[in-house]
């Protein structure tokens, strides 16, 4: 997982509509048994069986697949998803979480998700952006009808906006979470910030 501080992000995006989209379809259970980190290996694994038919090629209709959209994700490009809701159902696996980070994505956004998988999320340094159900069908729209346009995601002020029709929604964050991912801390580095703090309380 990269470790990347989270201030504005503004991108295109790849609009995945798939409501109940399960982690077995975000990374097959195949992929379980892997005892490496490395990102590449699951990013590429990354939804998988509906990128690739049984012979490993391309399947041309599959929205990942497409021209538009199969470009890989870098900072301004495709490094935000707008998935079905109900994101992330299914096994708890965090291995769906890593795919989703090793393919260069970096914000999720759905009207839901499953509550295991978000935190997953959080913790590979991928920001879940809940959405109302509406504002999650414009952003479905606008992506489709114009893949150039883009979503701004807003960390500080907990705001996404749909650039192109000037929408803007709040999202909810936890306020230890938002804190960890503007300073590019995992639980263990935001511990190892507090040390001299964590001294004094047991000195006392």
């Amino acid at each position: 997982m990269a470790k990347q501080k989270f201030n504005i992000i503004e991108s295109t995006c790849i609009p995945v509509e798939i409501d109940n989209c399960n982690t077995d379809l975000i990374i097959p259970a195949r992929y379980l048994a892997s005892t490496t980190r490395d990102p590449k290996f699951f990013g590429d694994a990354f939804m998988h069986d509906l990128r690739y038919d049984a012979e490993g090629k391309p399947v041309p209709d599959f929205v990942m697949n497409r021209p538009e959209y199969s470009e890989a994700p870098r900072e301004g490009v495709h490094e935000i998803i707008i998935g079905g809701q109900n994101w992330g159902s299914g096994s708890s696996r965090e291995h769906a979480a890593w795919a989703i980070s090793g393919y260069g994505v970096r914000v999720v956004i759905s009207s839901s998700f499953a509550d295991i998988h978000r935190n997953n999320l959080l913790n590979c340094f991928v920001l879940p952006v809940i959405v109302s159900r509406e504002f999650q069908q414009e952003l479905f729209e606008t992506v489709k009808a114009d893949p150039s346009a883009k979503v701004r995601v807003d960390v500080p002020r907990q705001t996404v906006t749909n650039l192109k029709t000037g929408r803007q929604e709040q999202f909810p964050i936890n306020s230890y979470k938002k804190y960890c991912l503007e300073n590019a801390f995992d639980d263990i580095d935001f511990l190892l910030n507090n040390t001299d703090k964590i001294e004094a309380f047991e000195k006392r």
